[in-house]
């Protein structure tokens, strides 16, 4: 990220020299003659240094910097001096300047001490990097078996150490984010922020000073300058996830930024070079939205260079027996005091065999679920969510029932075990009322069952 440096210097020489110097050094640079010119250049919030010439026509320098720094406003004030009083530097200081420097200047004086602060800022910047990667998941990564899984794999290595922009699709609870966040991980970004944004969830009357930062006063509420999503990002990955929610007026700044590397904040005249790369994750289908005009055509293609699919859990159920003790370890460490947990063999089956429209993010809630509902370390069928349980343990039943050898004991087994279950299930659970309605007591439904389901287990 570029710095922002304002030169406040009534002496034309010294600010036309000196913003020469940084100019030519790679820094943004504007002056200001007065105080009064400094305070308005100042009021929008986006300056990152001012070196600022103590003797003004007009105001103190200590002054200008004392109303700055009042008023919210986040520049780093170094001070101009035209002779060293310990007085006026100790006041400087005690007012919130970072440094001082005293005239004639010098060049190489002054970019050290921009470097100094540009250093400094740096410092923060990754403070707050650990901070997110500290209260972040820095959880291992499941490594899936399946074909359709072993080809996304195969892309992800491929595409995580160049810089292009890549575009993630599939279904509601994927995983696309974890994909993101995996390529950011392999790329030569890793050490740099990786910020996850639900293009969905910001208000479309904020979205573009969500993204690109604002001003002091840009709008009504606007109280003091914010930097935006993307200057918080630089040198690391962005992820805009639900990208097709994003409204056509903010695809157009997406787009100039994409192609132009560069923000505007709103209210203010100046571009920030940034550094960031781009993931773009949804569930909708662009192409189709682009057809119909709600998302522009030049933006799908660019965000499109490098495109990968994430199948559906249903797709890939070989995946899900492993993908299952993968997950118990997580969710059973934060819903429950035993840290492990077993599945029923009948209740992988039942995992196995749904449909789990709500994909791998679905399955860690069911498994969450029952992990909090099991009585001691293993998860029975009755632990599951009634739609699950409800909608899949007939069928499991009776599709064991049709491939059955012949055997006479284990068909008349079979056959009890799916009367007793359809019972309990047609009694929405209440095993009295099925007891009644079968004529036995409820001790003896108890029994039965029990003994028929570890019989059940024991033959699977």
């Amino acid at each position: 990220m570029t710095l922002q440096v304002l030169i406040i210097d009534d002496e034309p020489a010294v600010r036309q020299i000196l913003a020469a110097n940084l100019e030519k050094a790679g820094y943004a640079v504007d002056q200001a003659n007065c105080a009064k010119e400094a305070l308005a250049k100042l009021a929008a919030g986006d300056i990152d240094v001012a070196f600022c010439d103590i003797c003004l026509p007009d105001m103190s320098g200590i002054n200008v910097m004392k109303q700055v720094l009042a008023s919210g406003i986040d520049t780093t004030f170094i001070m101009i001096t035209a002779f060293a009083s310990i007085d006026t530097v100790v006041e400087a200081m005690r007012a919130g300047a970072t440094d001082y420097i005293i005239k004639p200047l010098h060049n190489e004086e002054v970019l050290h001490r921009l470097k100094q602060v540009s250093d400094l800022k740096g410092i923060r910047d990754q403070n707050r990097i650990l901070r997110s990667l500290v209260m972040g998941e820095s959880k291992s990564c499941f490594h899936f078996t399946s074909p359709a899984m072993l080809d996304v794999e195969h892309i992800i290595n491929k595409v995580a150490p160049t810089e292009s922009t890549v575009l993630i699709t599939g279904e509601s609870g994927v995983g696309k984010s974890i994909i993101a966040r995996r390529i950011h991980q392999q790329s030569r970004r890793s050490d740099a922020l990786f910020l996850p944004i639900n293009c969905g969830a910001i208000p479309d009357t904020l979205i573009e000073s969500e993204f690109f930062g604002h001003t002091k006063g840009a709008f009504t509420g606007a109280e003091k300058m914010r930097k935006g999503l993307f200057l918080q990002a630089d040198g690391g990955t962005i992820l805009l996830d639900e990208i097709g929610d994003l409204p056509l007026s903010v695809q157009s700044k997406l787009l100039q930024v994409l192609e132009e590397k560069q923000v505007r904040a709103v209210g203010s005249e100046r571009l920030r070079s940034i550094d960031v790369r781009i993931i773009a994750a949804t569930n909708h289908n662009l192409s189709e939205m682009v057809t119909a005009k709600k998302f522009r055509e030049d933006l799908y293609f660019r965000l499109n260079a490098f495109h990968i699919h994430i199948p559906p859990l249903r797709e890939m159920r070989e995946d899900i027996p492993a993908l299952i003790t993968f997950l118990l370890q997580s969710v059973t460490s934060k819903t429950t005091t035993a840290y492990h947990k077993f599945i029923d063999p009948f209740v992988e089956k039942i995992l196995i065999a749904y449909e789990w429209p709500g994909n791998v993010r679905e399955l860690k809630n069911v498994l969450g679920h029952s992990s909090i509902l099991a009585d001691g370390d293993n998860i029975s069928v009755d632990d599951l969510p009634p739609e699950i349980r409800k909608t899949h343990k007939t069928k499991i039943i009776n599709d064991e029932a049709d491939s059955l050898n012949g055997d006479l004991r284990h068909m008349i087994h079979q056959f009890e075990l799916s009367v007793l279950t359809k019972a309990v299930e047609e009694a929405s659970g209440d095993r009295r009322l099925a007891a009644q309605r079968l004529g036995i007591g409820l001790s003896s439904l108890y029994r039965k069952l029990e003994e028929l389901e570890q019989r059940d287990s024991h033959s699977i």
